[in-house]
């Protein structure tokens, strides 16, 4: 059968790539051709767009690159309307993925979404939409059940795909090079996840510097975004003894880390299932923010609290986000055992949590397959 997958961030190439590997298990003639990043890729899909060229974040940003995003609307149907596909499975990114889907219907395709866009944060609306346009929708977050069925809309919860990575991680994954850690001692790492935008890292990523200064005793090290030039950061962090950078090995330093401050997005889950105590750090452009302020309708940015539904990590937010705030909260997080007790234990709850049913890719993968044979 013929599968064609969209997925528009660095999250999206790690679940789809996950996602890819079970399908073909199921179905050993998979033909896969795909939206995404060098994971997905790296299975056998036929890798049409990358990821960095669709990437933008916040309000401005994207009427900014208004242009770019509908002429790659018009490159992708056209795409799916000559590749002809069995179905199409599209992956999160909700400002694109959902007007595939509404073209997809009107055009006769089947649509199945694993990993719902956030519309129980805004525009609930949108479900109305969803329940149009889509024909199984695969949620990986407990709560998203209860969610949609209050709108008559009936979906499948897979669990989340993170838990699967994490647990595998930890079992295979080699420790950091002894250059990276040397002088200090290698339990003293601080990790630093300041996003993989280049917009959102040049906001956070600064701030982050700063506070290394306060704690010389301890390493600092970057986990650099696959998309984004070497040169982008040595311009940041080039007057900081204390720091370091890595590149796609952002779990083997979650592993060693004693710390981390991290950008709010699936990073937080990352770093929570790792078991490293945290810091959740969001500054965007104030125009973004103030709009999102207005229309998003959670009471947290991370992952961690959302689920848990109470306050698990710190959240810094915009001007919350300021070099005494993170210092006095990292401070907490390395040296106040009590507050590392408790954070490790809701953890703990949380992996328990996320991890009911087994393996979410593969059960994601067997509900899209059984989709098509039966269908």
């Amino acid at each position: 059968m013929k599968y064609y997958i969209i997925a528009g961030e660095a999250s999206g190439d790690l679940h789809g790539s996950n996602l890819i590997r079970e399908i073909k298990k199921l179905d050993n003639i998979a033909d896969i051709r795909c939206w995404g990043g060098d994971l997905m890729e790296r299975t056998g899909a036929k890798l049409v767009k990358h990821y960095r060229d669709l990437a933008f974040m916040g309000f401005i940003e994207v009427i900014k690159n208004l242009g770019t995003i509908i002429s790659n609307l018009k490159f992708c149907k056209q795409d799916i309307a000559s590749y002809q596909p069995d179905v199409i499975v599209l992956i999160d990114y909700p400002g694109f993925n959902l007007r595939i889907a509404e073209w997809a219907r009107q055009n006769g395709y089947k649509v199945v979404y694993y990993i719902s866009p956030q519309v129980w944060a805004w525009k609930e609306s949108r479900v109305k939409k969803i329940r149009k346009n889509v024909d199984r929708m695969l949620v990986i977050l407990p709560f998203e059940k209860n969610f949609y069925r209050k709108w008559n809309f009936e979906v499948e919860y897979v669990g989340h795909p993170l838990a699967d990575v994490v647990d595998s991680a930890e079992n295979d994954i080699e420790p950091l090079p002894g250059a990276i850690l040397s002088p200090l001692n290698e339990k003293n790492i601080v990790a630093l996840l300041p996003g993989s935008r280049e917009q959102e890292v040049a906001k956070k990523l600064p701030v982050m510097l700063e506070v290394s200064a306060y704690f010389p005793d301890y390493r600092f090290i970057i986990a650099k975004a696959p998309s984004l030039p070497d040169a982008f950061y040595e311009r940041l962090m080039d007057r900081y003894k204390n720091v370091r950078s890595i590149r796609n090995k952002t779990y083997q330093l979650l592993l060693q880390s004693k710390a981390a401050l991290v950008t709010s997005g699936t990073a937080t889950l990352e770093t929570a299932l790792f078991g490293v105590p945290q810091v959740v750090c969001y500054k965007g452009s104030s125009i973004s923010y103030q709009i999102a302020k207005r229309l998003v309708k959670v009471k947290y940015i991370s992952l961690v609290n959302l689920i848990m539904d109470r306050p698990v990590v710190k959240e810094l937010i915009q001007d919350e986000m300021n070099v005494q705030n993170v210092k006095e909260e990292l401070s907490k997080i390395l040296k106040d055992q009590q507050v590392i007790f408790k954070m490790k234990q809701d953890y703990a709850e949380l992996k328990k949590l996320l991890s009911e049913g087994g393996n979410a890719s593969e059960k994601a993968a067997k509900s899209i397959v059984d989709f098509l044979r039966l269908g």
